[in-house]
């Protein structure tokens, strides 16, 4: 899921990426908090266009302070549009999940995002899988199923947005391979934000006044504009945190702890909107998270032997 580096960091560094994956696991479900909190009178399209406009204007000084990229260069444009698109649709589909079911159960059904990933590097790029992997991949849509069932009886077809997030997000991945090989990590998210807003705000123009639920803008009242900042300013944050993560640790090392946000998903989860997985559930979760980390411990011992 995350880029590779070959470099040997020092234990500090390590210690220190460490650290700044586990803030990135407790931010993003701050992210997915706020969303859910705004939903409640706020479209999904509405939350979404919110949050690469809040995004835009956090990751700005951050672009400035680095004296990265401002401008975007010509020969970026179309991965980085492609990026924004896949990120949009990743993010109304997530919304529009949690804005009816709980966020532990949507995250869970969107981790599958790692298999399908493997997926489309084997069956589109023809990158080597072996039979291991392709089993887990089996054993973690398992697990998908077993998060699913419950939810799907009790929220309908709504439960089946989280896979859109999952085939979305693993879309935005193989673009940030790609990219981040020609621009930095803070660049990439500052361009991506900006054009992900530019996209978003023509729809809500046009959707303003057309009765359509999901995108026709409303004005915010009281603290529903603190729950759109805070889901940019989420966004934002945890994306940093995740960017210089990379930067000073090896991706083999914060993977596994990318599943942690699962917990931290559960614990805000139960603290603010009293939801709590069922065993079903639960088990699932459980199913998805082990099918992973068996894909990543299979995937470095792989490339060890390369």
């Amino acid at each position: 899921m995350a880029q590779t580096h070959t470099f040997s960091p020092s234990p500090d560094r390590v210690v220190l990426g460490t650290f700044l994956m586990l803030a990135f696991c407790v931010t993003a479900p701050v992210l997915d908090t706020f969303a859910k909190l705004a939903s409640d009178q706020i479209p999904v399209g509405q939350i979404t266009t919110a949050r690469f406009i809040v995004q835009t204007l956090i990751m700005l000084p951050f672009v400035l302070l680095v004296r990265d990229r401002l401008w975007l260069p010509k020969s970026l444009v179309l991965p980085i549009l492609f990026r924004a698109i896949t990120l949009i649709a990743s993010t109304y589909c997530f919304v529009a999940a949690i804005s009816v079911m709980p966020i532990a159960d949507a995250l869970a059904i969107a981790f599958v995002e790692p298999f399908i990933l493997l997926l489309i590097g084997k069956y589109v790029f023809g990158e080597a899988v072996g039979p291991r992997r392709l089993a887990a991949c089996v054993v973690g849509f398992i697990g998908v199923i077993l998060v699913i069932q419950p939810s799907f009886a009790a929220f309908g077809f709504v439960a089946l947005y989280p896979l859109g997030t999952a085939v979305f997000f693993a879309l935005y991945m193989l673009s940030t391979r790609q990219i981040s090989r020609k621009l930095s990590a803070i660049a990439m998210q500052y361009h991506t934000a900006w054009v992900g807003a530019l996209l978003c705000i023509p729809v809500m123009i046009l959707a303003d006044g057309s009765g359509i639920t999901d995108l026709d803008p409303v004005m915010p009242q009281g603290v529903y504009w603190a729950f759109l900042v805070g889901v940019g300013a989420a966004a934002a944050l945890s994306h940093i945190f995740m960017s210089y993560a990379l930067g000073f640790a090896p991706s083999s090392t914060l993977a596994p702890l990318h599943y942690l946000e699962i917990v931290s998903a559960v614990i805000l989860g139960y603290m603010i909107f009293g939801d709590l997985p069922n065993r079903m559930a639960v088990f699932g979760m459980v199913v998805i998270i082990g099918a992973g980390l068996y894909v990543i411990y299979r995937e470095q011992k792989t490339a060890k032997q390369t």
